[in-house]
């Protein structure tokens, strides 16, 4: 059989380099989107590259932006993918509202120019493309109703909800008007021990692992009461993939139907290691959000029932499994630090 060939925007975040893992396992051949940097951001990665030059890599890395239509156009066309996912975007909710313009170029006019991307591909070329959508739990925003379902209706509370509810809605347009095979999986809060540092849970368990090796003494966040449905990055990905293999497309609430406070995340955290959480945490309004959402609780029973999908990984275990890996982060810092190198300073900036 012919090598099924993947697409991937966003490649190098959290996502991205669980998912390049899980299709490489699968027999895919992998082609991910790259933003020109003078620094490499591949580290999460970096484990899944062989170089071009050696034969056997399934893996394989393009230069391009989403909000370069042209440069889009012409990956299609280069890389013919049976499978399109756009994970790539300007995901921190609090920069957002820094970042407004941004946000929205990157997120909806970026989700807008890939479809038209994979649309006039697939009517040149007569190749079917499956295209994946990562929507956001954000969309719900302003809760209406609990637990949020597929018809939940959205109210977005920042730019980046507002730029994902317009990808969301185009993705469906697409899929209506084109008949494209687009589906949409609107994802709730998913960690591991590869989430960015500036996003909550791993600000928090990055300061675990600090703090009980003498690196740290306060850890600064914001509203500690806001609450999340909190999953497996590597649990998701599945359910994307799941998502393409079906003979009609849809879009799924992916979500583990449990709901926790950021103090409650905050406190299991340094449980892990036998210390208080109180007497570690400080607020800092500056990591408020100018329109919070304070409740967001997934129900992904669509999922489970249609597609047999379910979560394997709880959030105490989730916590456990990001603790243990900043704790021998911190000890490496350590380790270097006791032994005279000058490394830079960790700071946790937004949260």
């Amino acid at each position: 059989m012919a090598t099924t060939r993947a697409l991937i925007t966003g490649i190098t975040g959290q996502d991205g380099s669980y998912l390049a893992e899980f299709l490489i396992e699968k027999g895919y051949e992998v082609h991910g989107l790259i933003r020109r940097s003078s620094s490499f951001n591949t580290g999460r990665i970096d484990h899944l590259y062989l170089d071009p030059h050696v034969k056997g890599g399934k893996l394989k890395l393009h230069y391009g932006d989403l909000c370069d239509a042209n440069n889009l156009a012409k990956l299609m066309q280069q890389v013919r993918p049976h499978e399109v996912y756009n994970l790539g975007a300007q995901s921190h909710v609090r920069v957002s509202f820094d970042m407004p313009l941004y946000t929205a170029d990157t997120v909806a006019m970026g989700a807008l120019r890939l479809l038209e991307a994979v649309r006039e591909f697939q009517s040149e070329s007569g190749q079917k493309v499956r295209y994946y959508q990562a929507s956001s739990s954000e969309q719900y925003g302003k809760v209406v109703e609990t637990p949020q379902k597929e018809t939940t209706p959205f109210y977005p509370r920042s730019p980046y909800a507002c730029a994902k509810v317009m990808a969301h809605w185009a993705t469906v347009n697409y899929r209506e008007s084109y008949g494209m095979h687009a589906s949409c999986g609107i994802l709730f809060n998913h960690e591991s021990p590869r989430r960015g540092e500036t996003f909550v849970t791993r600000k928090i368990t990055r300061a675990v692992g600090r703090i009980k090796t003498g690196l740290q003494d306060k850890v600064f966040l914001g509203n500690l009461d806001s609450k999340r449905d909190w999953g497996f990055a590597g649990d998701y990905v599945r359910m994307m993939w799941m998502m393409l293999q079906q003979e009609t497309p849809d879009d799924y609430v992916v979500a583990t139907g449990r709901t926790i406070s950021v103090r409650e995340f905050a406190e299991m955290a340094f449980a892990h290691v036998g210390l208080d959480f109180k007497d570690f945490v400080d607020f800092d309004q500056r990591y408020l959000r100018p329109a919070e959402v304070e409740l967001l609780l997934g129900d992904p029973g669509k999922a489970k029932k249609r597609l047999g999908w379910e979560p394997t990984t709880t959030v105490e275990q989730l916590a456990a499994m990001m603790v243990e890996h900043d704790l021998e982060l911190a000890r490496r810092e350590k380790t270097l630090r006791d032994a005279g190198h000058k490394l830079p300073e960790f700071v946790g900036h937004d949260q």
